[in-house]
């Protein structure tokens, strides 16, 4: 009987995934016959969760731009070669120069410095901690400021990303020592249609650094369509183009920080005024690390299983950035984009990934040029729920469409990749990916809503 019972349980589960895979068929040759997909390339994955047999395939070894889907590889890299409790750390020391004390830094590359995501990151929590910590050694006076970059190198923005995102808040680049997740807000102010747009101010406060606008005023009911551009070679002004919403007192946009490490140093500075003194406030950055540390402060980020949580919730391109550097210092031993991309095709290569199936530029997808198949994406999702690290991974994903999803999108590319639950009790793991769409995104993610919902 308990032969019999197993048999037909399985016979069940076979009708059911042929019903869904009828579905998706019927779906997809709709969704492909589609006006906005005459000129696109699209590729859906779908396996069962439980025995990994495939449900649906549509150019599943076509490799395509993934955007911000990418994420799910990083994380799921990550949190394998890290482990989820892995933290940055960054070290606060005072070393003897011949002009005489000076303080010294060790940064780890941590993203989360002065993030306002967690209430002990905050940049006046950790300025409080610092300044506490420096009172511990007495010191009064310190000559500068000191900073270590031996292990990270001087790259801050990944090969293939393109000049106008670089300078707004989704193209922050990860370096040897970030700052407020290296972005800022600029407020703004508008009158009437047609006329120039004022700059208010920043928050926070940028140092050594100057924001042009050449942008106007649109009409009352447009939507932010602006630009911040980064300062050409040899000079330190940005410059604001595009429009705003006419009659605006207090607009806000976010941009990236052009140089972190003069930010955080001069505000660091300001800060412990009255407590040190510093006879310059100029950066000594070196590769040559200093033996003979006094070390006094050492501030570390949240977990890891809590910095993936935001990196897939809200889709932040730097926590993507330093975590595939971080992987590449672990595995090549230098913080290197390069190295975490090697480290990252070895590394799923002997997972059963065809690193041909992972041409990568970044580690956030914000690249147009990377390249990778929804197979591997679904092979590494599949590979995730087996590991003890699964429920905080599978937490981090966002919500849409009423199911655990990570979205990407650029210019023409959007995409979806997760889990979902049948009301069969199915589980399926997915990707679909479209590339050179037309027309509206918001149609179209309505539509690719359609497809994924005979998951459901």
């Amino acid at each position: 009987m308990r032969r019999l019972f197993c048999s037909l349980a399985l016979l069940g589960c076979f009708l059911a995934q042929g019903q869904v895979s009828t579905r998706l068929s019927t779906a997809m040759e709709a969704f492909n016959a589609d006006a906005q997909l005459s000129h696109a390339l699209v590729s859906l994955y779908v396996i069962n969760a439980k025995t990994g047999a495939v449900v649906f395939d549509q150019n599943s070894s076509m490799g395509m731009a993934t955007a911000s889907t990418e994420k799910i590889i990083t994380a799921a890299t990550a949190f394998d070669i890290l482990g989820k409790d892995f933290k940055y750390e960054t070290r606060f020391g005072i070393v003897n120069t011949p002009r005489g004390k000076s303080l010294y830094i060790d940064p780890s590359g941590d993203p989360t410095l002065a993030s306002w995501r967690w209430d002990d990151t905050k940049a006046p929590v950790f300025l409080s901690k610092l300044k506490a910590a420096i009172q511990q050694t007495g010191v009064k006076e310190l000559h500068s400021v000191i900073i270590y970059t031996g292990l990270w190198g001087d790259e801050t923005i990944p090969d293939g990303w393109i000049w106008e995102d670089l300078g707004n808040y989704y193209g922050a680049g990860a370096q040897a020592l970030n700052w407020r997740e290296n972005q800022f807000d600029l407020i703004l102010r508008s009158g009437a249609e047609g006329s120039p747009v004022s700059i208010v101010k920043t928050d926070p406060y940028l140092y050594d650094y100057a924001i042009t606008s050449k942008a106007t005023a649109g009409s009352k009911t447009s939507d932010d369509n602006t630009n911040l551009y980064y300062p050409s070679m040899g000079n330190k002004k940005g410059i604001l183009t595009g429009t705003i919403p006419a009659e605006k007192k207090g607009f806000v946009i976010s941009g990236s920080i052009y140089d972190p490490a003069n930010q955080f140093v001069k505000t660091v500075i300001s800060n412990l005024k009255g407590t040190v003194s510093f006879a310059s406030d100029k950066i000594t950055v070196t590769a040559k690390e200093e033996k003979n540390v006094n070390w006094f402060f050492t501030n570390a980020s949240p977990d890891l299983s809590k910095i993936i949580y935001w990196f897939l919730r809200k889709s932040v391109n730097l926590y993507g950035e330093a975590l595939l550097k971080t992987v590449g210092l672990k595995q090549k031993g230098q913080a290197t984009t390069d190295n975490g991309i090697d480290a990252e095709k070895e590394y799923w290569k002997d997972k059963g990934v065809d690193p041909e199936e992972l041409h990568l530029y970044d580690g956030s997808g914000l690249s147009p040029q990377n390249r990778i198949t929804t197979k591997a994406q679904v092979t590494i999702l599949k590979y995730a729920q087996q590991q003890p690290w699964f429920a905080d991974y599978y937490e981090a994903f966002p919500v849409y469409n009423d199911m655990k999803m990570k979205s990407g999108t650029i210019n023409r590319v959007k995409g979806f990749s997760g889990y979902q639950q049948s009301k069969d009790g199915d589980q399926y793991i997915f990707s679909m990916l479209v590339n050179n769409y037309s027309g509206s995104q918001y149609a179209l993610i309505r539509k690719m809503y359609k497809v994924l919902d005979e998951l459901k």
